[in-house]
């Protein structure tokens, strides 16, 4: 019984992001895969949407949900038996930590502020004559200027005075005054504060890279949430920062971000002051991240109250370690309604515009909030987009976007109004059609062949289908299935063609009209295997304790969790790297033998509590 945690939702920590070495996993124009943001957003699902579900329970209103099978997760690896267990009871039961193109796992282990090597006329300032610049630049006293005695009265001290103000205090200027015989510099603002709104754009050292790389660890809180949140502390756009990957909300996650021109002392100033949020590793360097250069997010995942022998946690965790899992795409990638996202994908591909419109805002039944439904009913009685939007609190959900196109455009120019929609959510719909093809297409295959190679099968290494000899030289682990698409080749024993007939969809032209939606594929291996897996069965009676010692609680100097030699409960906690684009909780799926979606897990819980 693998439960779903307090929010609802079984979710992983997967990167979606294309490796740059081969054309598998491409980027999203060509069939790749949505970052983690293109996953959200869909239903209704902004955040403070402001209104509770009404009326139905979570598990009422999830009877209405996909099951694995319902998107091709039909096959297992291993013939172990599984056994039940919780998920992600708590956010600290699921710990990622990335993996850096460089191969090392990313921590937070360092909140110092990197030394700098400082030019020579910063020894000229005292510490007391800093604090009182600082003061003056940033208007915290009541003081016009700050004046400066040169005691040692050369023309060349007094240039060091001159340009250590400048160059550290940008904003300010200076000048020199004789008062009663002595020499003074008098610092002084130039221009009032409007030219010290943002002091940080007049001065960076040529010395100094232009971006600071941090280590962002953070809470129950995803990547873009606390991007924005940075930003609206530093008063700066989120556009500024960059990452190699968006990272899960309900997890304990660490990795690397940098931002353009902004100091390391800025950034960890942010540590007295941010709720679950800790930066640290701070290093400058000539340039920013790039989505996609991780090798991938290491793992740590507590599964509690597990029902299995410590035979069967070691039967099912040697497979996972020998063999891998299956490499499916992951139940959130199709979405929690009633119409699943891979649905709308199909009527995209097929140009079927006027069932696009239905599918997004046509009454369901299932997960929804009420603001929702009188939304869908409005939009069902009268088809007047004006009148159903006026029915959302928030018009920034993709309803919204949709009715407001076509309040624009008209219902004649749908392809115009669902542009409103944010391009990274509009290409979801289509990769979740690919996806679901792709499960489909690697469950008939192992269902055909089993778990060797075969002659027809495909392999990265120029691209191609095996022959019978050369599928003797190979294994499972070699073998990719393509996404469809115009500019991938079909295993030779494929149905991929009788599938997307049945869809509609004609395999030999899958160039669509408009571009971006013109789907050139891509290739996937079918099985992965994941390294530096390890595992441990720990006793603990207290439901309520953290059983991994987090990043923060070392550095705070907090005593790692004991376990007993018995306990009221058991839990496994398992280790595990993955590379990117693969999904953690299919590797669990594999290990505990359950379906993984919401809405099976929800009538488990039911069941469980109850």
């Amino acid at each position: 019984m693998l439960q779903v945690g307090f929010d609802g939702r079984i979710r992983d920590e997967e990167q979606n992001t294309p490796s740059k070495k081969t054309k598998v996993e491409e980027d999203h124009k060509n069939g790749g895969h949505p970052t983690r943001d293109e996953e959200e957003g869909l239903g209704g699902e902004e955040e403070g949407d402001g209104e509770e579900e009404e009326g139905e329970t979570f598990a009422d209103m999830m009877k209405h949900g996909l099951t694995e099978l319902d998107v091709g997760i039909l096959k297992y690896v291993s013939d172990h038996e599984g056994f039940s267990g919780i998920l992600k009871e708590r956010y600290s039961d699921f710990v990622v930590h990335e993996i850096n193109k460089q191969g090392k796992v990313v921590h937070l282990d360092d909140l110092s502020i990197p030394a700098e090597a400082e030019p020579k006329e910063c020894d000229v300032l005292t510490d007391e004559q800093k604090k009182q610049l600082t003061e003056l630049q940033l208007f915290t006293n009541k003081e016009d200027n700050v004046s400066i005695e040169v005691m040692d009265d050369t023309k060349e001290k007094r240039t060091l005075v001159h340009k250590a103000i400048k160059s550290q205090f940008p904003g300010l200027e200076t000048k020199t005054e004789e008062k009663e015989g002595r020499k003074y510099i008098v610092a002084y603002h130039a221009a009032g504060k409007k030219a010290l709104a943002a002091p940080r754009k007049h001065f960076w050292p040529k010395n100094r890279g232009s971006y600071c790389h941090f280590v962002l660890y953070k809470e129950n809180k995803d990547t873009m949430d606390a991007i924005n949140v940075l930003s609206k502390f530093l008063r700066t756009r989120p556009n500024m920062f960059s990452y190699m990957g968006t990272k899960d909300k309900r997890a304990i996650t660490v990795q690397e971000i940098a931002v353009l021109k902004i100091t390391a002392e800025r950034l960890a100033h942010l540590n007295k002051c941010l709720m679950n949020l800790k930066l640290g590793n701070f290093s400058y360097k000539n340039h920013p991240l790039k989505l996609g250069e991780l090798q991938g997010n290491h793992f740590t995942v507590v599964i509690r109250n597990i029902s299995g022998s410590d035979e069967q946690v070691h039967q099912s965790m040697t497979s996972l370690k020998q063999t891998g899992f299956i490499n499916y795409f992951g139940m959130q990638r199709f979405g929690t309604t009633a119409v699943p996202t891979q649905q709308v994908g199909r009527a995209i591909l097929k140009n079927d515009w006027n069932q696009v419109v239905d599918l997004i805002l046509k009454p369901r039944p299932g997960a929804e909030k009420g603001f929702l439904v009188r939304c869908r009913e409005e939009w069902a009685k009268t088809q007047d987009p004006e009148a159903a939007l006026k029915k959302l609190p928030n018009k920034r959900c993709v309803e919204g976007q949709l009715l407001r196109g076509l309040s624009m455009y008209g219902k004649k120019n749908i392809i115009t109004a669902f542009g409103l929609i944010p391009r990274n959510n509009r290409l979801m719909y289509i990769h979740s059609y690919q996806s679901v093809v792709w499960n489909t297409m690697v469950s008939r295959r192992i269902e055909a062949f089993g778990l060797k190679a075969v002659e027809g099968d495909l392999v990265l290494e120029g691209t191609r289908a095996l022959s019978a000899e050369e599928a003797e030289k190979h294994s499972i682990h070699d073998i990719v299935m393509p996404l469809p698409g115009f500019d991938v080749i079909y295993p030779s024993h494929h149905g991929y063609r009788e599938l997307l007939a049945a869809d509609g969809l004609d395999i030999d032209n899958m160039r669509h009209k408009v571009k971006d939606y013109s789907l050139a594929g891509a290739y996937r291996r079918v099985l992965i295997r994941p390294t530096d897996v390890s595992w441990k069965v720990i006793q603990y009676d207290d439901p309520k304790i953290s059983l991994v010692h987090s990043d923060f609680e070392i550095l705070e100097n907090k005593p790692a969790p004991v376990f007993n030699s018995e306990g009221k409960y058991r839990a496994l906690r398992m280790e595990f790297s993955l590379p990117p684009s693969t999904y953690a909780t299919m590797a669990i799926r594999e290990v505990l033998k359950l379906d993984t979606s919401i809405k099976k897990q929800t009538q488990l819980n039911t069941t469980w509590f109850n």
